[in-house]
């Protein structure tokens, strides 16, 4: 360590891997805006959070997938702060939004601008629909921000259109409900489409598969162009957390189901 470097603390590791978990892979430098704001808030420089972005991303599977190692100097506590959230993401994400909440002088609800226009004045109901809303806020952020604000099947960048899905549903799995690795970033349309087992993306290629629902030999303009056009193309991957096989298997799984 180099002389008067102060030693990062897992409270600010864990606020760095939030931040990382909710900007592109692209916009992970000193100069972009978000980083410089962080920087100010924690404390510490544009350059040396720019730098902790690095390490994690040499544990990052998705970037080693596609030949990016990220840096070479990344500390043993590095390595414990990703796998606490690598294996325990529900946990782990929601801790380290009640920190940076904190940091802010604000409420996880506030930073996720929930809306409780619409919430029960108080009791259960109200506070299972905060953590509802909270969760699938902090979900949609990191989503979005690994495809790019992008549909991976369509290319659409609307993002009043766009929908973070849940691979496994969030009613199924509910230890994975914020996993980023359980989800993909679709566009409104086939999002309801995945949601109701029409399409599936293939565990193997991730390539997209139309139900043959849809082949029928008058289909309407509408659906040859928006799924029977995009069969067996494989969808736009995201720069972080590649879509579990695993997860895909179980929706594969159920889109065969479904054609019964």
């Amino acid at each position: 360590m180099k002389k008067g470097q102060v030693l990062w603390s897992k409270e600010e590791l864990f606020l760095v891997i939030n931040l990382y978990c909710k900007l592109s892979f692209g916009k992970m430098h000193k100069r972009n805006p978000s980083i410089i704001e962080f920087s100010n808030l924690i404390g510490r420089t544009p350059s040396s959070v720019a730098l902790k972005f690095g390490n994690f991303a040499s544990f990052d599977p998705t970037l080693k997938e596609r030949g990016i190692r990220g840096a070479s100097n990344a500390s043993k506590l590095d390595r414990e702060i990703w796998d606490e959230f690598y294996f325990n993401w529900d946990e782990a994400l929601i801790e380290s939004e009640k920190l940076l909440a904190v940091k802010n002088h604000s409420t996880i609800e506030e930073l996720n601008e929930i809306d409780f226009s619409f919430f029960p004045e108080e009791g259960i109901d109200k506070e299972r629909l905060i953590k509802t809303r909270v969760n699938q806020a902090i979900f949609r952020n990191i989503i979005l921000a690994s495809y790019n604000n992008c549909c991976c099947i369509t290319g659409i960048k609307n993002s009043e259109l766009l929908i973070a899905s849940h691979i496994v549903p969030w009613s199924v799995d509910e230890k994975n409900r914020l996993n980023p690795m359980n989800g993909v970033c679709l566009n409104a349309l086939h999002d309801k489409a995945f949601d109701v087992g029409m399409i599936t993306i293939s565990a193997d290629d991730y390539s997209v598969i139309i139900s043959p629902k849809f082949k029928f030999s008058e289909s309407p303009l509408a659906i040859v162009n928006y799924f029977n056009a995009y069969e067996s193309k494989q969808i736009t991957l995201p720069d972080k957390f590649l879509p579990s096989k695993e997860f895909l298997k179980k929706h594969n799984s159920f889109f065969e189901k479904r054609l019964n």
